[in-house]
């Protein structure tokens, strides 16, 4: 009698969908995940970090500018808002929150004075 290749018992355990994973594509895809963290998510939270301490640092006389482009002086800094100053010949001033603040400017004659050196 011939033995029926079906009733036959295979030879090879059935492959594990973890070991095929590993074995496979999944090294590739976990590399992948890990660059896209360390080129992305590391510099933006750097820079969150960075922005929140400009903005909780600024304080009365700071030179700031705000997201629409507007540039003027700090006169007084809440916890949530600043007044700012951005009209010296008619002492126009305006409250802006800190969340619109985008840099404080830091002038180059301050920045330069401090980088010379003398002969």
């Amino acid at each position: 009698m011939l033995a029926d290749a079906s009733s036959a018992a295979p030879t090879t355990a059935p492959t594990d969908g973890l070991y095929s994973f590993l074995h496979g594509s999944g090294p590739l895809l976990i590399m992948i995940v890990l660059v896209w963290a360390v080129l992305f998510i590391l510099p933006k939270r750097r820079q969150e970090k960075s922005r929140s301490s400009m903005l909780s640092s600024m304080k009365r006389g700071d030179e700031i500018q705000t997201i629409g482009g507007i540039i003027g002086k700090v006169v007084e800094a809440k916890e949530d808002r600043v007044l700012v100053k951005v009209d010296e010949s008619s002492n126009t001033k305006m409250w802006f929150l800190r969340s619109a603040i985008s840099r404080v400017i830091v002038e180059d004659t301050k920045a330069a004075g401090t980088t010379t050196s003398s002969k």
